[in-house]
């Protein structure tokens, strides 16, 4: 994996924090919304490390593909974008 190990690591503890918050709130019986927002909070979070490491992969990996292999460079442009458009 060519993103920041380091950066990923610390979203990802974040996130995992974040979820076991969200546990204990739905074993407080904690108001809907409030669960809500803080799952919305854990995605956000999840969704950034995945944008990350997509960043990287275009940077290192595609970038850095086969020459001649542009068709398949575009392919996983395409594909990196479709994942994080969802």
């Amino acid at each position: 994996m060519m993103a920041d190990e380091k950066q990923i690591k610390q979203l990802l503890n974040t996130a995992k924090g974040q979820i076991e918050g969200i546990l204990k709130m739905i074993d407080e019986g904690a108001y809907c919304i409030d669960i809500s927002n803080q799952l919305l909070a854990a995605s956000a979070i999840l969704k950034k490390a995945n944008v990350e490491i997509l960043d990287a992969h275009l940077h290192h990996c595609v970038l850095y593909s086969s020459e001649n292999d542009k068709a398949r460079k575009l392919e996983e442009i395409s594909e990196v974008l479709k994942k994080v458009m969802k």
